[in-house]
């Protein structure tokens, strides 16, 4: 097999920065013929070369180098962008009187993306969310998930999606066991499947130990890890999650974040609401942009932020700014008495 030039992609998919020594047929390492009548440096660098394969003796030959998240990420938006669409909202809204929750709320989620949804508090992401899993009817507009209406044809739609909504609902008096078998077999999946699947989500989520404990007894990051389990036991092609990494340890997110990619990367999309804007703009493709009900811009994370943090671009497009009008008594001036 030819080794790739420094920079280009190895077998597995990261950049090889340098090669190992050849070896001969009897496997040691070949001597480089010695120049500048340094003949005596020669066995002093096989016998380095022959410590160093005898240290290591899987070693493979390359260097490799971790792709950070945030390349991949752009990486898979190019690609994304050729795929067909999987999610869309049409003029969504919803209204509860005068009150406009949401109000025409039209999104593009293409297959094999990670899109995030930002907004201020109250800006109308959790009705959107709810809207598109089925959990809230829309006053008007249209969801379809692969090419099935969500309102028209429910158990079909649902049956395409994994929801991790806003408030967990729990059935808190199943054991975590028990939570992700009926989990399982609500979507149809065969028991013996949806024994094997759970093993393979309890140990992914790191669960495995507290299966067989009531669900009331987990702290609020296991709870989230158990129902994001939940909403992938059937396999879905779309992932509606709100809040995914709320109340979870910086070690758990980031397992989390490993098993969504991977989860996307096998062609599955992910659609979920963060305050994270710096984890949005490191792990999302995609994002969109939502403040009192309506879409104020969406697109690759890249174009959306225009150059800028997607933090700074958020602040702007928003016009919200840190202020610090109206509280001069907090300084501990003796003025401000």
């Amino acid at each position: 097999m030819p080794v790739p030039e420094p920079g280009e992609p190895s077998a597995t998919g990261h950049p090889a920065v340098a090669a190992a020594p050849q070896a001969s047929a009897a496997g040691a390492p070949r001597v480089r013929p010695s120049r500048s009548g340094a003949e005596d440096e020669a066995p002093r660098e096989a016998a380095q070369e022959a410590a160093e394969g005898s240290a290591a003796p899987t070693r493979t030959g390359r260097i490799q180098v971790p792709v950070p998240s945030v390349v991949r990420a752009r990486e898979r938006g190019r690609i994304a962008a050729q795929n067909p669409v999987v999610l869309s909202t049409e003029v969504l809204t919803k209204t509860y009187g005068s009150l406009v929750a949401a109000g025409d709320v039209s999104i593009e989620v293409h297959a094999g993306s990670f899109t995030g949804i930002v907004g201020p508090n109250g800006a109308g992401k959790t009705t959107t969310l709810s809207m598109i899993s089925g959990l809230l009817r829309p006053t008007s507009g249209r969801v379809t998930v692969s090419g099935v209406d969500v309102w028209t044809d429910g158990p079909a739609a649902k049956r395409l999606i994994g929801t991790l909504p806003d408030r967990l609902r729990l059935f808190d008096r199943l054991t975590g066991a028990q939570l992700l078998y009926y989990s399982g077999v609500l979507h149809g999946v065969p028991e013996a499947a949806v024994a094997e699947r759970s093993a393979e989500l309890a140990e992914a989520f790191g669960l495995e130990s507290a299966l067989g404990r009531l669900v009331s007894d987990y702290s609020a990051g296991m709870q989230k890890k158990i129902a994001l389990a939940c909403s992938m036991i059937h396999a879905p092609e779309v992932l509606v999650l709100d809040e995914p990494f709320e109340a979870i340890d910086p070690v758990s997110a980031s397992n989390v974040t490993d098993i969504l990619e991977k989860y996307v990367s096998g062609g599955g999309s992910v659609i979920m609401s963060s305050h994270s804007l710096d984890l949005i703009q490191r792990v999302c493709d995609h994002v969109t942009i939502i403040v009192d009900g309506s879409v104020i811009a969406q697109g690759t994370v890249d174009a959306v932020r225009d150059g800028l943090s997607l933090e700074e671009r958020f602040t702007q497009l928003t016009g919200m700014s840190d202020t610090r009008k109206g509280l001069e008594w907090l300084h501990g001036s003796s003025d401000s008495v």
